[in-house]
């Protein structure tokens, strides 16, 4: 529960005898109380009483206290009525950056011409070499202006007065900070909250805060914000590091900073590191997508996947990201894949590998065409050539003129020039240097009568190429 809150009009907790001062007491409702309770010490007398109103008239010396319904009895406030000739007069309450006035005042309608005030006996402020007034104007108070002071008031260059002296303490307007962290030492990609907490004093609850945080005292992790409290969604062992924050008026009148807060980031190693294939029998068939898959049970943090082949120990894949799977693609295997495989996760503890799956990469039946190879150079013009040499020969070949149900199978053969054979035909036109040699064979089966039927006419038309004809 909130304290009430006594303030003073004017200011002074120090006036003359005869002055009056005026007590608010302040609750934290919306709404002024309808009584409130006061409280009155001095010496051996000490009273209690109600009044309506949140305000009380006082003109005694003495030590003052309110209560407001729904609030805890407020901080005491001394108060003295004195009879002397100057007083000092300073406010009830100074926090740190608070502008800080001290006033040496002389009694009736007598006027000071200057006046000097001494802290802990050194004078710290004269009127006469300064065009600022008669008063000690400090505009941001620190705690450092706490200590015993005393006024000195001139009414002409002869006369002058000296005030009591007067103890000022600088209240501390908030503490330094506590970083704090839901866990100090949290596993990797877990969320994390960090919170820079200080605590206001009863009669500055309204005073607004900005919060920063920071990361080994480089890395801001948010700018000045309102909110004493963040959340880093997902940490990592690189975030690991020493924590602080800081909490700032919004005038730019204080600031302090936390101590760190060391936060060690735990790594869980991988465990239980599983190779699968897909398809998932281990049978593909050649030209097909080969998926292998490694994953562990367990295991936070970057990891580093590597695919490997058994037999001759050869790395055929590696990849390294966050996550407990990753999938290695062989968008068209082939038969000379078949072997067996195995995988290794390491997230920096060292490698551990999978059991070993056996993959087998059957051929395609019936892919290997009669066309062998094609030259490099002119391949297509080849093929045409002897897909046309062919077709005239057939049809030159009118008085054999086989069934259809006769003519058993044609092959073709296109054999590329080796280095050697290019060697020897270095002769030849430009345009022939990369030609192939085609050899054709047209396998029929004929009747016997007509084969003695083939004249020479057929024989001179096939002298481009070789045309076997089986008996």
């Amino acid at each position: 529960m909130p304290k009430s809150v006594i303030s003073l009009h004017p200011p002074w907790t120090t006036v003359f005898q005869g002055d009056r001062v005026n007590l608010i007491c302040n609750g934290f409702q919306f709404y002024a109380p309808e009584n409130t309770t006061w409280f009155y010490k001095d010496g051996w007398e000490n009273t209690q009483t109600e009044h309506p109103g949140n305000t009380l008239v006082v003109c005694k010396s003495g030590e003052y206290k309110c209560q407001v319904q729904g609030s805890l009895p407020s901080d005491p406030v001394s108060l003295r009525f004195v009879t002397g000739p100057i007083i000092l007069q300073a406010p009830h309450l100074v926090f740190e950056g608070d502008t800080l006035i001290l006033r040496c005042q002389r009694r009736g309608k007598d006027k000071l011409i200057s006046a000097k005030y001494k802290q802990n006996g050194e004078t710290v402020f004269d009127s006469k070499d300064s065009n600022q007034g008669l008063d000690l104007f400090i505009p941001q108070a620190s705690l450092s202006n706490s200590g015993s002071y005393e006024c000195w008031g001139y009414e002409d260059k002869n006369t002058f007065f000296k005030s009591d002296t007067k103890i000022i303490k600088i209240q501390e307007l908030f503490p330094d900070p506590k970083m704090k962290a839901t866990d100090p030492h949290p596993t990797e990609g877990n969320p994390v909250n960090l919170s820079c907490e200080t605590q206001l004093p009863p009669a500055r609850l309204d005073t607004p805060l900005h919060f920063i945080f920071f990361r080994d005292d480089k890395a801001i992790l948010s700018d000045w914000s309102n909110s004493s409290e963040i959340q880093i969604p997902t940490i990592w062992r690189e975030n690991s590091g020493k924590y602080t924050c800081g909490a700032e008026t919004v005038t730019h009148s204080v600031y302090k900073h936390s101590l760190p807060l060391e936060i060690h980031v735990q790594r869980i190693p991988v465990s239980q590191v599983s190779i699968e294939i897909l398809p998932p029998d281990g049978q593909a068939v050649e030209g097909e997508k080969l998926v292998l898959v490694c994953s562990v049970a367990e295991g936070t943090g970057e990891t580093t996947f590597s695919w490997h082949r058994e037999n001759t120990k050869q790395h055929v894949g590696q990849k390294t990201q966050r996550s407990q799977r990753a999938e290695l693609e062989i968008p068209n295997i082939r038969e000379s894949h078949t072997g067996r495989y195995y995988c290794t996760a390491d997230n920096s503890y060292g490698p551990i590998q999978s059991g070993v799956v056996n993959i087998t990469v059957r051929g395609i039946p019936g892919k290997k065409s009669g066309l062998i190879a094609l030259g490099t150079c002119g391949g297509f013009l080849m093929l045409l050539m002897a897909v046309t040499l062919l077709f005239y020969h057939r049809c030159w070949r009118k008085p054999v003129h086989p069934k259809e149900e006769d003519l058993l199978y044609s092959e073709i053969q296109i054999i590329q020039l080796g280095d050697k054979e290019k060697a020897n035909t270095s002769s030849a036109p430009p345009e022939d240097n990369c030609a192939s040699i085609i050899y054709s064979e047209v396998k029929t089966k004929l009747p016997d009568k007509s084969a003695e039927k083939v004249g020479s006419k057929e024989e001179n038309a096939m002298k481009g190429g070789k045309n076997v004809l089986p008996m």
